[in-house]
């Protein structure tokens, strides 16, 4: 039987990414943070938290890292079932997902959630490539992502399709594009990519005009900035058309290549953990999804 004061203690330091802080959040001492990790780490038998920068968990480390999270979920369910005024509180949902599907249509699916329920969200932004990882660490309780495998001991649930396309200004079309789009041209066209983990423009190249080896890119981590610099005629770039059709519609921006866009479907990834909260959450997301984002043969 693990101690739940340790399995706080692992789980603290990880979302702070420092000892110190997880300190100060439990109202404890550095030392007696890092005796309750150490003394898990003894019940385990093994190492659990490597203490590198940033700090990861060992393989072991993510197991008791997303039990935690899990029973910690399902206890805060019970005590709202039995209604025990004095363990009343908010209950906090740690949710990974990309920049792009928060700035478009994540808020208004979650607001009848939020609105019904006491709910503290923890948002994880990360690529929708990447954000299987936070959940297979333990770092989430669900993600969105553009991977269809659940994880075992996960469910995967479709969600809706979204369209990326290849876009610039008027102006940036005419500079760098006069006569037409091509591998030479996109070879010395700027680009815009979220992060390093951001692959979008690379694959919409191999995709499209594999001849494209390299080609210069600016690095902007701001999903309003990357629309922004594409707007302002700086670069081109990939981005949903959910978030740009204003722009679309309004002349500022319009497509390099029309008729070549990305589809990248996505998926609502979590445990099998039958809570309410859970299941409502589940729910809300597929309904909205169902009637907003693009679906198969549709």
């Amino acid at each position: 039987m693990f101690d739940y004061r340790q399995l706080q203690a692992l789980a603290t330091v990880m979302e702070e990414q420092s000892f110190d802080r997880a300190a100060k959040r439990l109202f404890l001492t550095q030392s007696a943070i890092s005796q309750r990790i150490r003394q898990l780490e003894e019940s385990a038998g093994q190492l659990l938290l490597v203490r590198s920068q940033p700090l990861r968990l060992t393989s072991a480390g993510e197991q008791l890292h997303r039990h935690y999270h899990q029973v910690t979920l399902l206890q805060s369910e019970l005590l709202k079932t039995l209604d025990n005024a004095q363990e009343k509180g908010f209950t906090k949902l740690t949710i990974g997902l990309n920049a792009d599907t928060l700035a478009t249509w994540f808020m208004d699916a979650l607001q009848p959630v939020l609105e019904q329920s006491d709910i503290l969200l923890d948002l994880r932004v990360d690529d929708q490539d990447q954000t299987h990882l936070l959940l297979r660490q333990g770092d989430v309780l669900g993600c969105i992502s553009s991977s269809s495998k659940p994880l075992q001991g996960g469910n995967a649930v479709f969600l809706g399709i979204s369209r990326y396309l290849a876009l610039a200004s008027p102006g940036f079309i005419q500079r760098y594009f006069p006569n037409g789009v091509s591998a030479d041209t996109l070879t010395s066209a700027p680009a815009v990519e979220y992060n390093e983990k951001d692959e979008l423009q690379d694959n919409f190249l191999s995709q499209f005009y594999p001849a494209v080896q390299t080609y210069p890119r600016h690095r902007v981590p701001s999903s309003e900035a990357f629309t922004e610099l594409i707007r302002r005629g700086l670069a081109w770039g990939m981005a949903p058309d959910l978030q740009m059709k204003p722009l679309i519609e309004s002349g500022a921006v319009i497509e390099i290549a029309p008729g070549q866009s990305l589809e990248v479907p996505l998926y609502w990834h979590s445990w099998n953990l039958a809570t309410e909260t859970g299941k409502n959450l589940t729910r809300h997301l597929i309904s909205y999804c169902h009637q907003h984002l693009e679906q198969p043969g549709r």
